[in-house]
């Protein structure tokens, strides 16, 4: 006998359920109370069961296939950004750059080729520093402006009575909005309160100009003019030893009437790289060796270094291995969405995405290209090449002395492997990007599956709608049948009392007569 599902998770058997409604009605005539809405509820239920059960099992798989294309999906694209930099060929070109020594350091991109550097440090960039004469800290030093100058860039600043003092003038340089590159302290010392000023920016050319337009020529404010020259490069003797020269770089200089002192000088840097003469204002110094940055500290004056750039073999490796994981891991996640575990219940032994056509194209795509050489005869080139071999369960096992043997002594395997025209990662990466852009593979899946959730949320609705109209329909028909059977109780008994039977006493019965 056939059972349906009720909307409460009972089961109703539609024989039964018939043979209820009969003894209802039975029961009616003999004066017993009718349950109709039990009995239409039961009736309904076992009337849209069977679609409803269709329905809900529909739904239940798409969403079941859903979940399991997005953890497909999530899989696939960390698979593909560990082969971007292998699939576009920035890995292979990256380099290390070292010194041999102390206070330079370096760091390689792109177009940087490996080879070694003579780098001699004669002095680094510095950034001027000025003080001024000494003041009270408590004297206003009058009214007008003060416009500060520092390569090209002026600020003018209002001084009144609200900023005159030397403090005041100092937070007012720092706060401007058009400041040009300074910084402003008050130094107080034992003659007095010194207003000291650094430019923000290293180099010859960032010197600090400041002119003065007071009120008043004679206000302590005139003692705040400074004015920056620069003084060219020069070579003497070394006092030391007089068959050496000392030769002193450009830097700058201050002329000033107002008791201004020059704490530091600013100057570029001055260096040679492989014999040729380099001045920087930066202690970065980006355009000495192509694809090559510098930076030079103090450590590094007085020294030659030769600088080193070669192969980043580390971070090649921790960019293959990491493409390895990654691979491994979709191998895993798709092993569990396409397998068969015949202990489970039925219904529940496969996974989601067993025999599914798009689960089996992505995967054999995949493994085809993983496993494909690249090149032709005598050059032909794969994984195995350099460490990484293949496992029977489809994974990846990397040799890691293998590995970084190939990646320091086989450079030409390596750069054929994994180059960016028909590479193994260049490959993985086009079908990759296939399967997961609009209107690819994994978005037609998603979107069918979303169009058939809508589809079966629409029928559901319908269906509640006819459950509700049979409802209706059927608690109409037995309420009336529940109201005549019980007209035709009463009829019964008004006769019966009428006529009576053969004993009876009523009014026309024989035994009356």
């Amino acid at each position: 006998m056939t059972t349906v599902a009720t909307t409460t998770g009972s089961t109703v058997d539609p024989t039964s359920a018939v043979q209820q409604a009969a003894q209802s009605i039975i029961s009616g005539s003999t004066n017993s109370t009718m349950d109709v809405n039990s009995l239409v509820s039961a009736i309904v239920n076992a009337k849209v069961a069977g679609q409803t059960d269709a329905l809900n099992n529909k739904k239940t798989a798409d969403n079941t296939q859903l979940t399991a294309i997005g953890t497909l999906k999530s899989v696939l694209s960390l698979l593909q950004s560990s082969i971007t930099n292998l699939a576009n060929g920035t890995a292979l070109s990256a380099f290390t750059a070292t010194a041999d020594g102390k206070g330079l350091t370096a760091t390689a991109g792109s177009g940087a080729v490996a080879g070694g550097y003579s780098v001699n440090v004669q002095n680094i960039a510095t950034s001027q520093s000025i003080t001024s004469g000494a003041f009270k800290s408590t004297d206003t030093l009058g009214s007008g402006s003060m416009t500060i100058n520092v390569n090209g860039k002026p600020s003018t600043i209002k001084i009144d009575s609200s900023n005159n003092t030397l403090s005041g003038i100092a937070s007012t340089i720092n706060s401007a909005s058009d400041n040009p590159g300074v910084t402003a302290t008050i130094i107080n010392g034992t003659d007095g309160a010194h207003l000291v000023l650094r430019s923000s920016s290293t180099g010859l050319s960032n010197g600090i100009n400041i002119t003065v337009d007071a009120d008043d020529s004679t206000s302590p404010l005139n003692k705040l003019a400074v004015k920056t020259t620069t003084v060219a490069s020069s070579t003497a003797a070394d006092p030391n030893d007089p068959t050496k020269t000392i030769t002193t770089p450009a830097h700058t200089s201050i002329d000033s009437t107002g008791g201004w002192n020059q704490n530091t000088v600013g100057q570029d840097a001055n260096l040679t790289v492989a014999g040729t003469a380099v001045v920087s204002s930066s202690n970065t110094i980006k355009d000495a060796i192509t694809g090559v940055s510098m930076t030079l500290a103090s450590d590094s004056v007085g020294t030659t270094q030769t600088l080193t750039i070669g192969q980043d073999v580390s971070g090649q490796k921790t960019t293959i291995e990491a493409f390895v994981t990654a691979y491994n891991n979709f191998v895993s996640t798709a092993s569990s969405l396409t397998s068969f575990d015949s202990t489970q219940a039925a219904g529940s032994q496969g996974g989601a995405l067993l025999g599914d056509s798009m689960m089996n194209s992505i995967k054999n795509t995949i493994s085809s290209t993983i496993s494909r050489a690249i090149g032709t005869g005598k050059d032909q080139v794969n994984l195995a090449s350099i460490g990484i071999a293949l496992q029977p369960d489809g994974s990846l096992k990397t040799d890691e002395d293998a590995l970084t043997d190939a990646l320091t002594n086989k450079s030409g395997t390596i750069a054929s492997l994994f180059n960016s025209t028909n590479g193994v990662a260049a490959q993985l990466n086009k079908s990759l990007t296939s399967f997961l852009q609009t209107g690819g593979l994994i978005d037609t899946r998603t979107t069918a599956l979303n169009t058939d959730l809508k589809n079966i949320a629409d029928q559901q609705t319908q269906l509640t709608a006819y459950t509700q109209q049979l409802t209706t329909s059927y608690n109409q028909q037995f309420t009336a049948l529940n109201t005549l059977m019980s007209s035709m109780t009463q009829q019964s008994s008004y006769l019966t009392a009428l006529f009576g039977g053969s004993n009876s006493a009523g009014a026309m019965s024989d035994s009356k007569k």
